[in-house]
């Protein structure tokens, strides 16, 4: 049910050296059309991510030490102060990767949750992630796009994970039906208890690669308690 990092990751990955040069850095970002890469000590463990905006850092810092007062707007200078990037001032000094890398490095491992991978994206506001070993060695990536992958299963593919999904639902179920559109799904039948039909709707929801669950669901049994509304007085 649960769709894991390594089902979706690249594993062809474009990394370099911590001792890798500017010019290094930029043709492969540049070859390989990709916007970051992982940096890795000589045992490819990860160190950090060195991205476009560490080395636009050098050309957008470097004319303040030819005099000319030029000074980031401030939500630069604060994005480069404490943001992922790192400060850009210290990265414009930076002759190689590992003096122009964003450290330590955000990282996952093949066996996480994409939904996990996908949080971590969102709290630490990068577009990649590393996967790495037990050890921390680099054995692929996954990105915002790579996670995107999973509402791309076909549908057909979708309803027999749904089906097997239910499977796990208590209690009997008669003409149940499920049925994907563009990968939303809808679940009609009569289960013998009400909890029974809204576990099995959670249940369709917490599918990775469902985009929404409908409800269609009937029930012979309202066996959810409904608590009595306690009216105010004055």
């Amino acid at each position: 049910m649960r769709t894991i990092v390594q089902d979706v990751m690249t594993t062809d990955v474009a990394a370099v050296n911590q001792n890798a040069s500017f010019h290094t850095v930029a043709e492969l970002l540049i070859n390989r059309g990709v916007s970051g890469v992982p940096v890795l000590d000589d045992d490819n463990r990860v160190l950090g991510v060195v991205s476009e905006a560490d080395l636009l850092a050098k050309q957008e810092f470097k004319e303040r030490y030819y005099g000319d007062g030029y000074t980031p707007p401030l939500r630069a200078r604060i994005r480069h102060t404490v943001g992922s990037e790192g400060s850009g001032f210290y990265k414009a000094l930076g002759e190689t990767a590992g003096a122009l890398m964003t450290s330590p490095a955000h990282t996952t491992n093949p066996d996480v949750a994409v939904v996990l991978a996908a949080r971590q994206m969102d709290k630490h506001g990068v577009k990649r992630l590393p996967v790495v070993d037990a050890e921390g060695r680099l054995v692929g990536i996954v990105s915002r796009r790579d996670l995107i992958k999973v509402f791309l299963r076909a549908d057909i593919d979708i309803e027999h994970q749904v089906r097997e999904a239910l499977q796990a639902v208590p209690g009997e179920v008669t003409d149940l039906g499920v049925t994907v559109a563009d990968a939303v799904v809808t679940l009609t039948g009569k289960f013998d208890k009400h909890s029974h039909a809204i576990a099995a709707v959670r249940m369709t929801e917490r599918i990775d690669s469902v985009v929404a669950a409908h409800d269609e669901l009937t029930w012979k049994h309202d066996d959810i308690v409904k608590l009595p509304v306690a009216w105010g007085g004055a």
